[in-house]
């Protein structure tokens, strides 16, 4: 992809879930922008196809496999490689890649608590890190905030609605421009079930659920929109990205997906970010931040979009984000059963174990029956990680029998 003179100069990228969705957008963006990017490392779990073209593709010096019995496999894909990038496995894989000395930034693409220590290794090696991965902010937040403090890292968000806010606050979240802040407003689609009749959500399919109107994402992303649990992660991400009460964070639904988030300050100023719904946006301007550079995606015509819509969400359609809001007042543990009895609930529904509708039931009652914990450190975060989806499992098997 590049010369040995472009690599001396240009930036140094890690990233982790490479053949996700961010990651691929992510990739789009880097050929864009040769001369300033180089890839140095790429990270997945078990698409390892995908990973392989990749690899041919970007020639990076490190590809890690999360997964033991893939990274086998694919070790013997790589030999027939001339020039093979060095082989890691597992998250131990992950960690020493993000931590590399010529990764000057990491991409953190994981989708759900897998991505954790990968990200908080990043933030504790000083590097950018391109936080994609809203699971590590609801599971680690302090921690992984004190880390970048700590080591002198920069957090870049890449959630549409955060990258949109950060941008409104004149990229700059600092205390002076922080104190004029009245609210901030992130905007929802709602998902494909909007509009679907409240009696027919509980026979909805995995395909169905998967099929957002306006966003191209992954299984368990997809889902999350459609229950609008993620939108209530990002309310929890926010609320520790930018130092605010949950009171300052606003959401309301806005089908067509233009305006990503708004913020509304003391003097009456309003200030919106716009644009297409397409992920290179955010990444572009995160990754070369604060340059601006082509993404690959044309400016909105305002003219084209003269019906914009915005209304408040129903919790009642949406109680996933009734209870994100609850648990992000609790200010405990709590968040991290969540978002654990989530992940376990979802996968269920896509495995067809449980009904659409029982995936906010797994997690309410997972939530209700615990207990507060101080968290100290990562081991005890982890430790109610798996608490919580033991918990998630017992109450998916009395709902299968």
């Amino acid at each position: 992809m590049s010369t040995n003179a472009n690599i001396q100069t240009s930036t140094g990228i890690a990233i982790l879930g490479s053949t996700g969705s961010v990651g691929k957008n992510t990739l789009d963006v880097i050929e864009r922008n040769q001369e300033r990017f180089h890839v140095v490392a790429l990270g997945a779990n078990r698409s390892v196809d995908v990973l392989f073209e990749q690899v041919q593709r970007f020639s990076p010096k490190y590809v890690v496999v999360s997964d033991p019995d893939y990274a086998k496999k694919f070790a013997e894909r790589l030999s027939r490689l001339s020039n093979s990038p060095k082989l890691l496995v597992g998250n131990s894989g992950l960690c020493e890649v993000a931590t590399l000395q010529e990764v000057d930034c990491v991409m953190a693409a994981i989708v759900g608590a897998a991505g954790l220590m990968s990200t908080l290794a990043a933030a504790e090696a000083g590097k950018i890190v391109l936080l994609a991965n809203k699971e590590s902010l609801v599971m680690a937040g302090n921690l992984l905030l004190n880390a970048a403090h700590n080591s002198g890292a920069t957090l870049l968000p890449i959630d549409s609605e955060h990258n949109a806010v950060f941008q409104c606050l004149a990229n700059v979240a600092n205390k002076e421009v922080k104190a004029g802040v009245q609210k901030i407003t992130l905007t929802a689609s709602g998902g494909p079930f909007l509009k679907t009749p409240l009696n027919k959500l509980a026979d909805v399919t995995p395909e169905q659920a998967c099929a957002h109107p306006n966003w191209s994402m992954g299984q368990k992303i997809s889902v999350d929109s459609a229950t609008m649990m993620n939108k209530g992660l990002e309310v929890i991400e926010a609320c520790l990205l930018f130092g605010l009460d949950i009171t300052k964070v606003n959401v309301v639904i806005h089908p067509q997906s233009i305006v990503h988030a708004m913020v509304a300050y003391r003097d009456g100023s309003v200030l919106a970010h716009l644009g297409f719904p397409d992920m290179r946006v955010p990444i572009a301007h995160a990754i070369a931040w604060p340059a601006r550079i082509d993404s690959g995606v044309e400016s909105i015509d305002l003219t084209d979009f003269s019906g914009l819509e915005f209304f408040t969400p129903d919790l009642n359609r949406f109680p996933c984000l009734r209870l994100a809001i609850e648990v992000q007042n609790s200010g405990n543990s709590a968040s991290v059963v969540m978002n654990a009895a989530n992940e376990v609930a979802v996968q269920s529904f896509l495995e067809r174990k449980i009904k659409f509708l029982q995936i906010y039931d797994v997690v309410a009652s997972v939530v209700d029956s615990s207990e507060p914990v101080a968290i100290n450190d990562v081991e005890v975060i982890m430790s109610i990680d798996r608490q919580a989806r033991a918990a998630a499992d017992k109450q998916i098997s009395q709902l299968v029998h």
